[in-house]
Protein backbone atom coordinates (compact mmCIF):
# COMPACT_ATOMS: atom_id res chain seq x y z
CA UNK A 1 0.00 0.00 0.00
CA UNK A 2 1.56 3.06 -0.87
CA UNK A 3 1.52 5.61 2.36
CA UNK A 4 0.41 8.44 0.62
CA UNK A 5 -3.21 7.09 0.00
CA UNK A 6 -3.46 6.15 4.05
CA UNK A 7 -5.95 8.69 5.24
CA UNK A 8 -6.02 9.70 9.06
CA UNK A 9 -9.09 7.62 9.14
CA UNK A 10 -7.54 4.30 8.31
CA UNK A 11 -4.62 5.29 11.24
CA UNK A 12 -7.28 5.07 13.71
CA UNK A 13 -10.06 2.83 12.46
CA UNK A 14 -8.26 -0.07 11.53
CA UNK A 15 -10.29 -3.36 11.50
CA UNK A 16 -7.70 -5.34 12.90
CA UNK A 17 -3.79 -5.05 14.51
CA UNK A 18 -2.60 -6.63 11.17
CA UNK A 19 -4.48 -4.56 9.47
CA UNK A 20 -3.32 -1.64 11.15
CA UNK A 21 0.61 -2.84 11.37
CA UNK A 22 0.64 -3.03 7.29
CA UNK A 23 -0.77 0.92 7.53
CA UNK A 24 2.26 2.00 9.77
CA UNK A 25 4.81 -0.02 8.01
CA UNK A 26 3.71 1.92 4.59
CA UNK A 27 3.66 5.40 6.45
CA UNK A 28 7.53 4.65 8.02
CA UNK A 29 6.55 3.59 11.63
CA UNK A 30 6.86 0.14 12.93
CA UNK A 31 4.77 -0.95 16.56
CA UNK A 32 6.76 -1.53 19.63
CA UNK A 33 5.06 -4.49 20.41
CA UNK A 34 5.16 -7.22 17.47
CA UNK A 35 7.48 -10.01 18.28
CA UNK A 36 10.77 -9.46 16.68
CA UNK A 37 14.25 -11.11 15.63
CA UNK A 38 16.15 -9.08 17.03
CA UNK A 39 14.81 -7.53 20.34
CA UNK A 40 14.97 -3.69 20.74
CA UNK A 41 16.25 -3.97 24.60
CA UNK A 42 17.95 -7.56 26.12
CA UNK A 43 19.00 -7.97 29.45
CA UNK A 44 22.85 -8.01 29.01
CA UNK A 45 25.80 -6.96 26.34
CA UNK A 46 25.79 -8.84 23.39
CA UNK A 47 28.26 -8.79 20.50
CA UNK A 48 29.05 -10.60 17.69
CA UNK A 49 32.67 -9.66 17.91
CA UNK A 50 35.19 -12.67 18.95
CA UNK A 51 38.13 -12.57 21.27
CA UNK A 52 41.05 -12.66 18.76
CA UNK A 53 45.02 -12.51 18.40
CA UNK A 54 47.58 -11.43 16.40
CA UNK A 55 50.91 -12.96 16.61
CA UNK A 56 53.59 -10.83 16.25
CA UNK A 57 55.92 -12.79 14.53
CA UNK A 58 53.39 -13.48 11.71
CA UNK A 59 52.72 -9.98 11.42
CA UNK A 60 56.23 -9.08 10.97
CA UNK A 61 56.98 -11.44 8.52
CA UNK A 62 53.98 -9.90 6.70
CA UNK A 63 55.05 -6.21 7.01
CA UNK A 64 58.52 -7.64 5.73
CA UNK A 65 56.87 -8.58 2.73
CA UNK A 66 54.94 -5.59 1.95
CA UNK A 67 58.08 -3.21 2.58
CA UNK A 68 59.78 -5.27 -0.84
CA UNK A 69 56.51 -4.20 -2.47
CA UNK A 70 54.88 -1.24 -2.26
CA UNK A 71 56.43 2.28 -1.01
CA UNK A 72 54.77 4.78 0.90
CA UNK A 73 54.44 6.64 -2.83
CA UNK A 74 51.25 3.88 -3.49
CA UNK A 75 50.75 2.81 0.10
CA UNK A 76 49.89 6.05 2.17
CA UNK A 77 50.18 4.16 5.28
CA UNK A 78 51.96 0.62 4.88
CA UNK A 79 49.69 -1.24 7.18
CA UNK A 80 47.73 -4.51 8.38
CA UNK A 81 44.70 -4.18 9.35
CA UNK A 82 43.82 -6.15 12.38
CA UNK A 83 40.06 -7.47 12.00
CA UNK A 84 37.84 -9.32 13.71
CA UNK A 85 36.72 -12.85 12.26
CA UNK A 86 33.24 -11.71 12.08
CA UNK A 87 30.69 -11.61 9.29
CA UNK A 88 30.51 -8.66 7.07
CA UNK A 89 32.99 -6.74 9.45
CA UNK A 90 36.03 -5.59 7.05
CA UNK A 91 38.14 -2.87 9.40
CA UNK A 92 37.06 -3.21 13.12
CA UNK A 93 39.31 -4.83 15.85
CA UNK A 94 36.34 -4.46 18.32
CA UNK A 95 33.00 -2.43 17.68
CA UNK A 96 34.59 0.84 18.05
CA UNK A 97 38.27 0.46 17.50
CA UNK A 98 40.67 -0.62 15.04
CA UNK A 99 44.40 -1.54 15.23
CA UNK A 100 46.98 -2.25 12.13
CA UNK A 101 50.57 -3.04 12.49
CA UNK A 102 52.60 -0.51 9.94
CA UNK A 103 55.87 -0.30 8.54
CA UNK A 104 58.16 1.90 7.46
CA UNK A 105 61.28 1.71 5.62
CA UNK A 106 64.97 3.65 6.31
CA UNK A 107 64.71 7.27 4.22
CA UNK A 108 60.64 7.17 3.91
CA UNK A 109 58.23 9.36 4.74
CA UNK A 110 54.87 8.32 4.98
CA UNK A 111 52.76 12.37 3.97
CA UNK A 112 50.82 14.09 6.21
CA UNK A 113 47.05 13.95 6.48
CA UNK A 114 44.26 14.17 8.89
CA UNK A 115 41.27 13.02 9.93
CA UNK A 116 38.36 12.70 12.18
CA UNK A 117 39.03 9.80 14.08
CA UNK A 118 41.78 9.67 16.95
CA UNK A 119 44.86 7.97 16.66
CA UNK A 120 48.13 6.38 18.57
CA UNK A 121 50.68 4.62 17.92
CA UNK A 122 52.74 1.88 20.15
CA UNK A 123 56.50 1.90 18.65
CA UNK A 124 57.38 -1.72 18.83
CA UNK A 125 61.01 -1.29 16.73
CA UNK A 126 62.12 1.71 16.26
CA UNK A 127 65.76 3.32 16.30
CA UNK A 128 65.18 6.73 14.13
CA UNK A 129 61.57 6.77 12.72
CA UNK A 130 59.92 10.16 14.13
CA UNK A 131 56.17 11.72 13.65
CA UNK A 132 55.43 15.27 13.22
CA UNK A 133 52.26 15.98 14.32
CA UNK A 134 51.29 20.01 14.14
CA UNK A 135 54.84 21.29 12.79
CA UNK A 136 55.82 19.38 16.19
CA UNK A 137 58.49 16.57 14.83
CA UNK A 138 59.35 14.34 17.97
CA UNK A 139 60.91 10.83 17.65
CA UNK A 140 58.95 7.58 17.46
CA UNK A 141 61.56 4.93 19.23
CA UNK A 142 60.70 1.62 20.87
CA UNK A 143 58.31 1.74 23.58
CA UNK A 144 57.17 5.18 22.99
CA UNK A 145 53.22 5.47 22.72
CA UNK A 146 52.68 8.68 20.43
CA UNK A 147 49.26 10.34 20.26
CA UNK A 148 47.58 11.87 17.10
CA UNK A 149 44.52 13.73 18.31
CA UNK A 150 41.66 14.01 15.38
CA UNK A 151 41.55 16.77 13.36
CA UNK A 152 45.71 17.17 14.01
CA UNK A 153 47.91 17.05 10.33
CA UNK A 154 50.20 14.16 11.20
CA UNK A 155 53.14 12.36 9.25
CA UNK A 156 55.93 10.03 9.70
CA UNK A 157 59.67 9.43 8.43
CA UNK A 158 62.91 7.47 9.04
CA UNK A 159 65.94 8.78 9.32
CA UNK A 160 67.69 5.49 10.99
CA UNK A 161 69.26 2.18 9.36
CA UNK A 162 66.82 -0.84 10.32
CA UNK A 163 63.33 -1.16 9.32
CA UNK A 164 60.78 0.55 12.16
CA UNK A 165 58.04 -1.31 13.70
CA UNK A 166 54.30 0.11 15.37
CA UNK A 167 50.72 -0.57 16.16
CA UNK A 168 48.15 1.87 15.07
CA UNK A 169 44.78 2.60 17.37
CA UNK A 170 42.00 4.06 16.42
CA UNK A 171 38.47 4.96 16.95
CA UNK A 172 37.64 4.51 13.28
CA UNK A 173 34.37 1.75 13.46
CA UNK A 174 32.93 4.20 16.19
CA UNK A 175 33.06 7.39 13.57
CA UNK A 176 31.89 5.22 10.99
CA UNK A 177 28.63 4.23 13.43
CA UNK A 178 28.04 7.79 14.68
CA UNK A 179 29.20 8.73 10.97
CA UNK A 180 30.92 12.62 11.70
CA UNK A 181 34.11 11.64 9.20
CA UNK A 182 36.38 13.57 7.83
CA UNK A 183 39.37 13.84 6.12
CA UNK A 184 41.98 15.86 4.14
CA UNK A 185 45.32 15.33 2.23
CA UNK A 186 48.53 18.15 3.45
CA UNK A 187 48.66 20.63 0.30
CA UNK A 188 52.30 20.50 0.64
CA UNK A 189 52.57 16.54 1.27
CA UNK A 190 54.20 16.48 4.36
CA UNK A 191 54.19 19.00 6.54
CA UNK A 192 56.13 22.02 7.20
CA UNK A 193 58.44 21.06 10.44
CA UNK A 194 58.10 24.13 13.29
CA UNK A 195 59.98 22.61 15.68
CA UNK A 196 61.70 19.55 17.16
CA UNK A 197 61.43 18.20 20.43
CA UNK A 198 61.70 14.75 22.35
CA UNK A 199 59.32 15.54 25.06
CA UNK A 200 56.35 16.85 22.74
CA UNK A 201 52.84 16.04 24.59
CA UNK A 202 51.89 13.69 22.11
CA UNK A 203 54.45 11.22 23.05
CA UNK A 204 54.68 9.39 26.46
CA UNK A 205 58.21 7.25 26.20
CA UNK A 206 59.36 4.29 27.47
CA UNK A 207 61.13 5.29 30.55
CA UNK A 208 58.45 7.83 31.35
CA UNK A 209 55.91 5.17 31.09
CA UNK A 210 58.27 2.84 33.55
CA UNK A 211 59.07 5.38 35.94
CA UNK A 212 55.26 5.84 36.45
CA UNK A 213 55.32 2.23 36.81
CA UNK A 214 57.89 1.87 39.39
CA UNK A 215 55.84 4.29 41.20
CA UNK A 216 52.30 2.90 40.62
CA UNK A 217 50.67 0.17 43.54
CA UNK A 218 48.97 -2.99 42.87
CA UNK A 219 45.02 -2.88 42.63
CA UNK A 220 43.95 -3.62 45.91
CA UNK A 221 41.14 -6.16 44.52
CA UNK A 222 44.03 -7.89 42.34
CA UNK A 223 42.55 -7.52 38.78
CA UNK A 224 44.86 -5.33 37.56
CA UNK A 225 48.61 -5.85 38.90
CA UNK A 226 50.47 -2.91 38.92
CA UNK A 227 48.31 -0.52 36.17
CA UNK A 228 49.00 2.99 34.97
CA UNK A 229 46.09 5.18 32.88
CA UNK A 230 47.23 7.95 30.43
CA UNK A 231 44.86 10.97 30.56
CA UNK A 232 43.74 11.56 27.02
CA UNK A 233 40.06 12.84 27.85
CA UNK A 234 40.97 16.33 26.43
CA UNK A 235 42.55 15.73 23.52
CA UNK A 236 41.22 11.93 22.85
CA UNK A 237 38.48 11.73 24.61
CA UNK A 238 37.19 7.97 22.72
CA UNK A 239 40.37 6.61 23.60
CA UNK A 240 41.68 5.73 27.03
CA UNK A 241 44.90 4.29 27.43
CA UNK A 242 46.61 2.13 30.07
CA UNK A 243 50.23 0.29 30.71
CA UNK A 244 49.99 -2.91 32.94
CA UNK A 245 53.41 -4.01 34.50
CA UNK A 246 52.66 -8.06 35.31
CA UNK A 247 55.87 -9.92 37.34
CA UNK A 248 56.27 -13.09 36.37
CA UNK A 249 53.92 -15.16 38.37
CA UNK A 250 51.21 -12.69 38.54
CA UNK A 251 47.54 -14.19 38.54
CA UNK A 252 44.52 -11.86 37.78
CA UNK A 253 41.09 -12.34 39.38
CA UNK A 254 38.29 -12.94 36.48
CA UNK A 255 36.01 -10.20 35.33
CA UNK A 256 34.45 -8.73 32.80
CA UNK A 257 33.29 -5.45 32.03
CA UNK A 258 31.00 -3.17 29.63
CA UNK A 259 33.88 -1.85 27.59
CA UNK A 260 35.64 -2.94 24.86
CA UNK A 261 39.73 -3.60 25.19
CA UNK A 262 43.05 -3.98 22.72
CA UNK A 263 46.11 -5.53 24.40
CA UNK A 264 49.58 -4.85 22.69
CA UNK A 265 52.45 -6.67 24.66
CA UNK A 266 55.15 -4.36 24.84
CA UNK A 267 57.35 -6.92 27.14
CA UNK A 268 57.39 -10.51 28.18
CA UNK A 269 55.43 -13.39 27.99
CA UNK A 270 51.83 -14.74 29.50
CA UNK A 271 48.48 -15.73 29.11
CA UNK A 272 44.51 -14.61 29.16
CA UNK A 273 41.83 -16.65 28.77
CA UNK A 274 38.93 -14.54 27.14
CA UNK A 275 35.51 -15.87 26.98
CA UNK A 276 36.62 -19.31 27.40
CA UNK A 277 39.74 -19.22 24.67
CA UNK A 278 43.02 -18.74 26.42
CA UNK A 279 45.29 -16.63 24.24
CA UNK A 280 49.19 -17.44 24.95
CA UNK A 281 51.11 -13.99 24.16
CA UNK A 282 54.25 -12.51 23.88
CA UNK A 283 56.11 -9.62 22.59
CA UNK A 284 54.59 -7.98 20.09
CA UNK A 285 51.35 -9.81 19.48
CA UNK A 286 48.19 -7.55 20.27
CA UNK A 287 44.45 -9.85 20.90
CA UNK A 288 40.87 -8.24 22.15
CA UNK A 289 38.68 -8.80 25.00
CA UNK A 290 35.10 -7.72 23.40
CA UNK A 291 33.11 -6.11 25.76
CA UNK A 292 31.21 -8.14 28.51
CA UNK A 293 33.52 -11.21 28.21
CA UNK A 294 34.90 -12.99 30.79
CA UNK A 295 38.60 -12.39 31.35
CA UNK A 296 41.47 -13.43 33.54
CA UNK A 297 45.51 -13.12 32.65
CA UNK A 298 48.29 -14.29 34.09
CA UNK A 299 52.14 -13.76 33.39
CA UNK A 300 55.20 -15.89 33.17
CA UNK A 301 57.47 -13.60 32.59
CA UNK A 302 57.95 -9.50 33.87
CA UNK A 303 55.76 -8.55 31.31
CA UNK A 304 54.55 -4.85 30.20
CA UNK A 305 50.63 -4.48 28.37
CA UNK A 306 49.73 -1.56 26.89
CA UNK A 307 45.70 -1.32 26.39
CA UNK A 308 43.37 0.64 24.50
CA UNK A 309 39.81 1.03 25.55
CA UNK A 310 36.43 2.43 24.88
CA UNK A 311 35.86 2.56 28.75
CA UNK A 312 35.78 6.40 29.11
CA UNK A 313 32.79 6.71 26.62
CA UNK A 314 30.70 4.17 28.58
CA UNK A 315 31.51 6.01 31.46
CA UNK A 316 30.36 9.44 29.98
CA UNK A 317 27.41 7.91 28.86
CA UNK A 318 26.69 6.03 32.14
CA UNK A 319 26.83 2.36 30.52
CA UNK A 320 29.83 1.32 32.43
CA UNK A 321 29.62 -1.86 34.67
CA UNK A 322 31.97 -4.20 36.21
CA UNK A 323 31.52 -7.55 37.83
CA UNK A 324 34.05 -9.36 39.68
CA UNK A 325 33.60 -13.07 38.52
CA UNK A 326 35.38 -15.11 41.26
Amino acid sequence: MDGSQITLDDLSNAPDLDTLTERLAAKGMTPGWIPREQPILWPEPSTDFTPAHWKWGECRAAMDGAGKLIGTDLAERRNLILRNPVEGNDVATARTLVNAYQTILPGEEARSHRHAPHALRVILESEGAWSVVNGDKHPMNTGDIVLTPGWCWHGHGHDGQDQAYWLDGLDVPMVHLMEPMFVEEHPDGMEPIEKTTSDSPYRFTWDMTQSKLDKATPDPDGFFGRRIAYDTSDSMPTIGIYVQRWDAGFQARPYRCAANFVYCVMQGEGRSVIDGETVDWSFGDTFVVPMWKRVEHSASQDSVLFSMTDEHVMRFCKYWRFEALD
